[in-house]
């Protein structure tokens, strides 16, 4: 007799957030997951009792994912506050988890529920990007406008459309960067 092996709930959910990141909630379909994932829609149910579920479990994996475990890499991984902030925001947002982000963000939009679980999410990544620039600047007001900028510009570069001249979008924002700091280019 040939053992069943099930598909973990894990890859369920992976599969779930990569439809959300190309096609919003409405792609989050059970059938479309199961034909990616290789098997049967039947083999959800011996993990989730219905979509609904399924959406809540990825949200709880994005949430985690973007808070408690970005902060403990950060902190495993150590370094100066600027250094730390950096790796913050590049695991924050980086190629894998971007695209989750934003369809996230776009989600909340229409769903209130969803609108809660980011802001959520926004407050806690703000209280350490508070703690963070606290580490350098002893002004309550300069810590939360660093704070807000520094996070303004890790999600609104993605939406801006603007032109730079003769710059490319990543120098402008490497020296949104250094302003953020106070750093000037002869520091380098």
């Amino acid at each position: 007799m040939v053992a069943v092996t099930r598909t973990p709930r894990s890859n369920w959910i992976e599969q779930g957030l990569l439809a959300l990141s190309s096609g919003g909630p409405d792609a989050v379909r059970i059938e479309s997951l199961a034909q990616a994932l290789g098997v049967t829609k039947g083999g959800f149910y011996g993990h989730f009792a219905d979509r609904n579920a399924l959406l809540e479990e990825m949200l709880d994996t994005w949430e985690r994912e973007s808070t408690d475990e970005v902060r403990a890499q950060v902190e495993r991984e150590g370094g100066d506050p600027q250094t730390k902030i950096r790796r913050a925001g590049l695991l924050t947002f980086s190629d894998e988890r971007l695209p989750i982000d934003l369809a996230v963000r776009d989600w909340a939009r229409r769903d209130p529920t969803v609108a809660e679980r980011l802001r959520r999410v926004d407050n806690h990544r703000m209280e350490y990007a508070r703690e963070l620039f606290g580490a350098i600047c002893s002004d309550p007001d300069e810590v939360e406008a660093r704070a807000l900028l520094a996070f303004c510009l890790a999600v609104g570069k993605h939406f801006l459309a603007a032109d730079h001249h003769d710059r490319t979008r990543q120098d402008v924002v490497v020296r949104a960067a250094d302003l953020l700091f106070g750093r000037t280019p002869d520091e380098y």
